[in-house]
């Protein structure tokens, strides 16, 4: 595995592999790598000649300081598990080379309501810091694939978005949710739950599967929304919200009627032992 650390050396490297006509899949992440992760570079590694990976804590996302100093950074450990994967080419840039004009920015991208929305509403200025990163690395890259997973199925969107306003090329892939055997969704942040927290977790999960299978039984699934909020308060749990909606050309809509044929989701985040955990699940079509 190639590892470079300067954007103009990827670079180099990167053209040398379009000139051989082969094709570029890209997984960018955070670090702190578990199976989740791993499942990107394989999808990544199906659809691709060469695989890259980057590993950037990315500060202008995170809309509180402390959020971002408690970001676990398993460096070592990633590394061996994308040497295991067969990864073909880590990214991994300091602060200064991904932001050399500093961390305050002017570039305001129009995502629309999905800024202001679940993530967007309790994370202010979290998508903008996505959007800012991700159209970097992707300059950078130049990938013909960009795979990224479903658990963050916001930011997800956030980025298709992004794509049509840059007017990319670049395909998005979003990928099935990995998860624990008991159902929780992997997550970095999980490694900062207690053994009895991370026992407790799985009623997220729990709580989505209940909402799938009242799914269709009227609009009283939106009480069930409302009694899983409740349920998680009393499990000890701090939900922030649970909320079903309605996907329609690539936004977000809270359904205050029958869905029709429109793909439906519910999503979850809530905080646990100091530590905010997401989830979502697809009650009705595809994504």
């Amino acid at each position: 595995m190639y590892l470079f650390k300067r954007s103009t050396d990827l670079k180099k490297h990167l053209d040398l592999v379009r000139k051989s006509n082969k094709s570029i899949g890209f997984v960018p992440t955070m670090g702190a790598l578990h199976n989740g992760h791993l499942s990107l570079i394989q999808s990544a590694r199906k659809k691709n000649d060469v695989v890259v990976c980057s590993i950037f804590v990315n500060p202008t996302q995170f809309n509180d300081p402390k959020d971002f100093e408690k970001y676990p950074i398993t460096i070592e450990e990633d590394i061996k598990k994308l040497n295991d994967a067969s990864t073909d080419i880590l990214f991994l840039p300091s602060v200064e080379e991904m932001y050399p004009e500093g961390l305050e920015s002017d570039v305001q991208y129009d995502f629309g309501n999905l800024e202001t929305i679940l993530e967007g509403k309790f994370r202010p200025g979290h998508f903008q810091g996505v959007g800012r990163i991700v159209h970097k690395l992707l300059d950078i890259v130049q990938p013909d694939k960009l795979f990224m997973g479903q658990k963050d199925l916001q930011q997800c969107l956030i980025i298709r978005r992004l794509l049509t306003i840059t007017t990319s090329s670049v395909a998005l892939m979003i990928c099935p949710t990995e998860r624990e055997k008991d159902g929780l969704a992997m997550s970095s942040r999980n490694a900062r739950l207690s053994p009895a927290a991370r026992k407790k977790a799985v009623a997220i999960f729990q709580a989505l599967e209940t909402l799938k299978s009242n799914f269709g039984k009227g609009l009283h699934f939106l009480e069930g929304a409302h009694e899983a909020f409740e349920d998680l308060q009393k499990k000890g749990f701090e939900p922030e919200y649970v909320e079903i909606l309605t996907l329609d050309d690539n936004t977000l809509h809270h359904i205050d009627q029958p869905p029709g044929n429109s793909p439906v989701i519910a999503a979850v985040a809530a905080w646990l032992d100091g530590v905010r955990l997401i989830d979502n699940m697809v009650l009705q079509g595809n994504l």
